[in-house]
């Protein structure tokens, strides 16, 4: 079914984050994801989806790479809620090939290299877990970077055969997340209280110093 991209976004422009989630939950049902990370943003996501409807698939993807306190706040969001969470694993074959041919840290070695590695540790697995699917929903914000100030609330993704896209934080501060996860209770990784502002693979992340920007 195609959709009128442009009528949504003028509808939903002003909408809370909940009222564009009752919409995903009501048009898309089984076949709405959300896709997390279990960054801020996610648990923020995650918190608001499982009132609306608790059965609808959270998946992550499990790089290998991930910090200790990412997984950790994992099982606290699965303990809190009493949800399952999808894990997507790169396919070992891959990995194996990889670091045999280049090592560990071959990502450190040129953008071609880190692109490689993320090809097989994220890329390819998000492409699994998007199967079947006909929404994804996603953290991004409009704050968080450049790339992202034109981002919209709907959007499709031409990277996943034309699959919506749905971004219900678009318009939120980092205030606005924090201030959400503070009065309901949410569970957060204990790495942002460490400077982390964006969290991925524990080798591709650090702490932001004062005045870099959120993803830096």
């Amino acid at each position: 079914m195609r959709y009128d991209l442009g009528k949504l976004n003028r509808k939903f422009e002003k909408s809370s984050a909940v009222a564009l989630l009752q919409w995903a939950v009501k048009t898309f049902g089984a076949k709405l994801t959300l896709a997390s990370s279990f960054g801020a943003e996610d648990v923020v996501l995650i918190d608001i989806l499982t009132k609306i409807d608790p059965k609808i698939k959270i998946f992550t993807l499990d790089t290998g790479r991930l910090n200790e306190e990412t997984c950790e706040v994992m099982d606290a969001v699965r303990r809190k809620y009493g949800i399952r969470v999808h894990s997507y694993f790169p396919k070992a074959s891959a990995v194996e090939g990889l670091e045999r041919a280049k090592g560990f840290f071959s990502f450190r070695d040129s953008i071609a290299d880190r692109k490689e590695c993320c090809q097989i540790r994220k890329v390819e697995p998000l492409s699994r877990a998007l199967r079947g699917a006909r929404a994804w929903v996603t953290g991004l914000r409009r704050s968080q970077a450049v790339t992202r100030s034109e981002a919209q609330k709907i959007e499709a993704d031409s990277a996943h055969a034309g699959l919506l896209k749905i971004n219900p934080l678009v318009d939120w501060s980092e205030e606005d997340v924090w201030n959400y996860i503070k009065k309901n209770s949410v569970p957060y990784n204990r790495l942002h209280d460490l400077g982390y502002r964006s969290i991925g693979c524990a080798p591709c992340t650090r702490a932001v110093k004062a005045g870099e920007d959120v993803r830096a």
